[in-house]
Formats: structure tokens, C-alpha cells, sequence
């Protein structure tokens, strides 16, 4: 166990976003999400659900200032302007970490090939629908 970090990120999965460099993507997705064969690293997190690894990572990693759209989901098939309820409790993580970014969604399929070319995808537990979320990450500015 460490200091201020929160205990659902393991060794593996904190190697990786300590990695990751500005621009770089990676997913948080739900248990129905294709992960295993898509193509980028899997990190498993059976048992945890997509909101508390989004909150959890979060903690530590900060999105992207240079872009529009950093935290980026799957919107609902057939009903793109459908807004899931998962969508709010995601918003709400999103702003309590980072106030100043919103969460977005994108097409099924748009957003399966952004994930092909993500760093790594976590694949939750989560049983709620459309429980999926890219995140790009942010630099860290020098202390001034």
C-alpha cells in the first residue's frame, strides 16, 4: 500500500499511466466491451466498477488542456442524443477532478477504432450500459 493512492490501481496499471505521455488515450470500459482481442494492453479490474476507476485514475492522471475532447464515450446506438444515466455520475467525477472539462460521446464504431489505438484498455466489471470512457491524457505544468 502507498500514500494517496487509491488501492484499486495496481502495480501493472499504474506503470502504465505513468507511461503515458501528453495525447496518449486510454479506455475504461464496462464488461460487455471487446477488450481481450481489440488490441491494446488489458489491465483487469473485475469486480470494480467503471466509475470508481474513472475516479480513481483521475486522481492521479490530468487531461489534456490543448483539446476540446478529453473524456470521450460511447454514445447509445440508434439514439445518439439519448444520455445514459451513467453519463451523469461520469460528468460529475469528470468536473469534481478537472472542472474546467465536460464528457462527449461518439459513435459506436468511432469509438471501438479510437480504443484500437489506445494505450491500454481497463476492463471493468461494470454491468451498467455504455459504461465506456477514453480519456486523454494532460501534462502536469512546473512549479512556479
Amino acid at each position: 500500500m502507498l500514500k494517496l493512492i487509491p488501492p484499486i490501481l495496481g502495480p501493472e496499471l499504474l506503470a502504465t499511466l505513468r507511461a503515458m505521455g501528453h495525447g496518449d488515450e486510454i479506455v475504461i470500459a464496462d464488461a460487455n466491451f471487446p477488450a481481450e482481442f481489440l488490441g491494446p494492453n488489458v489491465h483487469r479490474a473485475d469486480g470494480i466498477s467503471a466509475t470508481d476507476m474513472l475516479d480513481a485514475i483521475l486522481t492521479l492522471m490530468p487531461l489534456d488542456e490543448f483539446v476540446e475532447e478529453t473524456a470521450i464515450g460511447m454514445a447509445v446506438v440508434d439514439h445518439p442524443e439519448q444520455r445514459e444515466p451513467i453519463y451523469d455520475t461520469f460528468e460529475g467525477i469528470i468536473r469534481r477532478h478537472e472542472p474546467a472539462k465536460s464528457f462527449s460521446t461518439v459513435e459506436r464504431f468511432a469509438f471501438y477504432d479510437r480504443a484500437k489505438k489506445a494505450v491500454a484498455v481497463v476492463q471493468t466489471g461494470e454491468h451498467r450500459l455504455y459504461a465506456n470512457i477514453i480519456l486523454k491524457k494532460g501534462i502536469i505544468r512546473p512549479k512556479a
